[in-house]
């Protein structure tokens, strides 16, 4: 029903957003609502319309490919919307898709509600269907790879992502960062500094 809604972010609480677009204040459940800024300024959301007997609820995303990725989790027999969110919350969509295609139970069994038996139940569904969301994450090889990224890194990368710049973008300037040993203001500055040049 609902692509997207452009407007600015009223109130941010640990599970939605309130985002006002002229005069209505819209409810969005998104997997990380602290991704988005309560500044005044024009933002846009990502939404997803579910209509339950008893409520009609949004469920809002930071960009397509997350939404996408939502929409491909809830079609998985056993998961809805508020399974789906939980595993968007705890991991990146290129590492989740990349267990997903190489079986890697293990990887998927760390996200909330996720036992085995789902876990299974996912790489059954969505095993060969997910190639658009390996495709962005340009060659990333994780899960693995993600503990050389210091604290400080991560804040970083998280607040770039704050900052609307995609995943595809930010895997191109992450080996300049990698071997960066900074503060977060640090690495943030010198992350705007190559996206820019980039």
């Amino acid at each position: 029903m609902y692509e997207y809604i452009i407007g600015t972010v009223e109130y941010i609480s640990p599970q939605y957003i309130v985002l006002e677009n002229q005069g209505v204040g819209y409810q969005i459940y998104t997997p990380n609502p602290y991704l988005f800024h309560q500044d005044g300024s024009k933002q846009k959301v990502y939404v997803y319309h579910h209509v339950r007997e008893d409520a009609h609820l949004l469920y809002g995303f930071k960009n397509r490919e997350e939404k996408e990725f939502f929409l491909k989790l809830i079609n998985v027999s056993g998961i809805g919307p508020k399974g789906a969110m939980a595993i968007l919350a705890s991991g990146e969509v290129a590492q989740i898709a990349l267990a997903i295609e190489q079986e890697n139970e293990t990887f998927l069994t760390k996200f909330p509600g996720v036992g085995k038996k789902t876990a299974r139940q996912i790489i059954l569904d969505l095993k060969g269907k997910l190639q658009e969301f390996l495709d962005d994450a340009d060659g990333k090889e994780e899960p693995k790879g993600q503990e050389t990224v210091s604290p400080e890194l991560e804040e970083a990368l998280l607040a770039l992502r704050a900052l609307g710049y995609s995943d595809k973008e930010i895997q191109k300037i992450l080996p300049s960062l990698i071997n960066e040993t900074m503060k977060t203001d640090q690495y943030i500055k010198l992350a705007l500094k190559l996206l820019t040049v980039s």
